[in-house]
Order: structure tokens, then C-alpha cells, then sequence
């Protein structure tokens, strides 16, 4: 995920709220509900919301939950109406001048058998800060009470997902984006094209825990029609990393963030397709060490039309065998449909500011559900990231989270 300072999100706002000649039609909605803030700092436990999930209570719809990551701050879990039920921190630094946990993506597993023989549905998250991923079971007769619904279950000796020792732990290039497809996992690779898969297993004691089974690198460098190559700007040594991903029967969709949306098998065997591109796709921009910001550079034409560089969130969204893809488009602040089956572009529209909450900036995970959620939400669910809840406090870096009745989307879409 790319941050943006306050002057960029108010030129973006500014941006868009003036009309572009021949600009597609930009559908807006606005969230029902939406969490407390987070704060990125001392004061707020280094809390920075990333990426939602949502657990429909298979008794009870309208006590389910949304799990959501924050990075250092760990887990949070809340109720449909905002409310937070639960927080869990993330891991501690396993030794002096190691990294601490640090939450990025969070995905769920339904009806996953323990060594006890109980059947359980998890909530699996990357931890981005130790390379590894941490597990919780959730406790559908506690999230009915309003009670916290989350234990840990994670596996005390998990291995690492991509390095092999706590040094090249601490270089940062970890577990980072995460989509479930049945008991596998798949998990991308900060600063780097990899994606990893790897299958949970059931450990002594109820715990759970996994195996790497094998792994597939993305393009980092891309032919372009007029002969030349193309390499997405980044800082030295940094490749085109992959954070938003979801699966959808059989099939893996992974935003690689300045390239576009790719499609490929789920068990990452066959050949990858991009399915969409960013419109900076084929820009050679520069890096300027002085700014640690890429310079732009000529736009030559090659890009896509509805992705703005960083492509995040992936969620996809069930109509029996039809229904759509969801792509968040946060260098302009809207989000992408695409037709689940054809994989057309369908339509764009962003969460603006509404009567019970403001609109969601530079978004970065999103999650959709078709599930009818009680009276509230009666035919699916919809939660955003907003990288920059407001009202602010000062110069406090402050996120949190969007609930979006499905049927302002829908809407929105036609």
C-alpha cells in the first residue's frame, strides 16, 4: 500500500471533484456504519488499518462479525453496527532487535476440522512483521452474546512462510497479501513478485498450523509494444509487490499494485493472464532518492482505464453464478466491477462522505459478502479500508473502516 500525505489527498479530492471530459461515469455510495478510528502512533498502539474480512454467523446473521488487520495494532473484531467487540495484539518481537508482528491481510477458512475433532471456522491473517501467519478460531455462540469471539490457535512452532532465518526475517521481504481458497492459503511477498502457497494443517492441542507447498513469480519486467521493456518504478531493489488478492472457484485474482489485476489458477499451476491494467502501466517513471517518491514520466498510451495505480482490494461478490469482481483503485480514490464471469468492466464508484459517516481515501482492502445480513443489510454487506478517516486529530495518521449496504452498489453499478 502506497501512503499518501494529507496534500495529495486533498489535490486528489480536489481532482476529482472536478469533471473530466470524456471521463466515465463515476457511481457514488455512502457507508451505513463504520468503525472507531485507528491511530499509527504511541498514543494509539501503532494501529493502522489495512484489510477487512466478514464472518456471517451461520445461526444468526445479524450478530456476525468483521475482522479486521492493523497492522502492529494486531486484530480487531466488530459488530454490524461498528461497535468493537474485540481487540488482539499483534506478536511481540521474538528477540532484542527483531520486528514485531505486524498484521497485514485477513481471510477465512470455514468448517476447518481440529485435531480435537471439532469443526471450526478461522480467521487466518499474514504477519507481515514475523513471516508467518497467525490463526483464530471464532466462537459463533460468543459473537451471538456481543462477546468476543476470537481465540488464537495458532501453532506455536509455525515456520516461516518465505525466509528461512529470523535475519532475512528482519529485511522486511515477508508474508504480505492473503486469499484462502478452502484449506490453502495464498500469500504474496512484500517487495518482491512471489506468491506462495501454502496448505493449513491441523496440529496437536486444537492448534493449526501450515506448509509451504510450492511458489510462482509474477513479471517484474513487462515487453512493450514499441520494443522497449517496461520496469515499474520502485526503490532500488524493490520489485512490483502483490497485496490484494481473492480467490473464486478455482481461480486467483492478485493485484500486482502498479501493474494491474492478474487471473491464474488458484494451486498457482498454469500460466498467469493480466486481466486489467493500471492507467500507469508502460509510464517509466524515476525514483528520486531526495523525495523517496517516483518521479512520473511520459504516458505513452499503454495503460488500462479503470485502475490508478496502487490496484488493492479484492473481493468478489456471489449471485449465484453470477455477481462481480471488486478492485480498489486507490490512486483515485473509486473502486472497479467487473463481470465475474466475462471479466468486463461493468462499472466504478467511490464511497464518498454521507449522513453517518465520511467516504473512504485511499483504500487499500475490501471485502463483499451477498449473505443477507438482517434488516440492516438485507442483501449483502460491503466494508472498505479508509486510509484517511475524518475528522482528523492533528497530524495523527488515522484509518479505519467503511460499512456499505450492498444495495447502494447495486445501485451505483446500474
Amino acid at each position: 500500500m502506497r501512503l499518501m500525505p494529507v496534500r495529495a489527498i486533498l489535490t486528489t479530492a480536489l481532482l476529482l471533484a472536478t469533471p473530466l471530459t470524456g471521463a466515465p461515469s463515476v457511481g457514488t455510495v455512502t457507508a451505513s456504519a463504520e468503525t472507531p478510528p485507528l491511530y499509527d502512533d504511541d498514543a494509539g498502539g501503532h494501529a493502522n488499518g489495512d484489510d477487512p474480512a466478514i464472518w456471517v454467523h451461520p445461526a444468526h446473521p445479524g450478530t456476525s462479525v468483521v475482522i479486521t488487520t492493523a497492522k502492529e495494532g494486531g486484530l480487531y473484531a466488530y459488530s454490524l453496527t461498528g461497535a468493537q467487540l474485540q481487540h488482539i495484539p499483534a506478536q511481540p518481537p521474538p528477540g532484542p532487535d527483531h520486528e514485531p508482528g505486524r498484521l497485514n491481510n485477513v481471510d477465512l477458512v470455514h468448517g476447518f476440522r481440529l485435531s480435537t475433532g471439532a469443526k471450526a471456522d478461522l480467521a487466518v491473517a499474514s504477519d507481515r512483521g514475523r513471516d508467518q501467519l497467525r490463526v483464530y478460531a471464532i466462537d459463533p455462540a460468543k459473537a451471538a452474546a456481543g462477546r468476543p469471539p476470537l481465540t488464537d490457535v495458532t501453532d506455536a512452532s509455525v515456520p516461516f512462510v518465505f525466509n528461512s532465518t529470523q535475519e532475512q526475517v528482519d529485511e522486511a521481504e515477508t508474508a504480505y497479501g492473503l486469499a484462502v481458497s478452502g484449506t490453502s492459503v495464498v500469500v504474496s511477498r512484500r517487495h518482491r513478485t512471489t506468491l506462495g502457497l501454502l496448505q493449513l494443517a491441523a496440529a496437536p492441542g486444537g492448534k493449526v498450523t501450515y506448509r509451504r507447498v510450492r511458489t510462482l513469480d509474477l513479471p517484474a519486467t513487462f515487453p512493450l509494444p514499441d520494443g522497449t521493456t517496461w520496469t515499474p518504478c520502485g526503490e532500488p531493489g524493490e520489485l512490483a509487490q502483490v497485496e490484494g488478492m481473492v480467490t473464486d472457484r478455482g481461480t486467483l485474482y492478485a493485484a500486482q499494485e502498479d501493474v494491474g489485476i492478474w487471473r491464474l489458477p488458484a494451486d498457482l499451476t498454469g500460466r498467469p493472464a493480466l486481466m486489467d491494467k493500471v492507467r500507469e502501466y508502460g509510464r517509466q517513471d524515476t525514483y528520486d532518492p531526495a523525495t523517496e517518491e517516483c518521479v512520473p514520466g511520459q504516458d505513452r498510451g499503454y495503460g488500462g482505464e479503470h485502475l490508478s495505480a496502487d490496484a488493492e482490494g479484492l473481493t468478489v461478490y456471489e449471485d449465484g453464478s453470477r455477481g462481480y469482481l471488486l478492485a480498489s483503485s486507490q490512486g483515485d480514490d473509486t473502486f472497479a466491477a467487473y463481470d465475474r464471469r466475462s471479466g468486463e468492466h461493468v462499472g466504478q464508484f467511490r464511497v464518498a462522505p454521507g449522513r453517518r459517516a465520511d467516504g473512504a481515501e485511499s483504500s487499500d482492502g475490501a471485502m463483499v459478502i451477498s449473505a443477507p445480513l438482517g434488516r440492516a443489510f438485507p442483501e449483502g454487506l460491503m466494508v472498505v479500508h479508509d486510509g484517511a478517516d475524518t475528522p482528523g486529530d492533528g497530524d495523527r495518521e488515522v484509518t479505519n473502516f467503511k460499512f456499505v449496504d450492498w444495495r447502494m452498489v447495486k445501485d451505483a453499478l446500474d
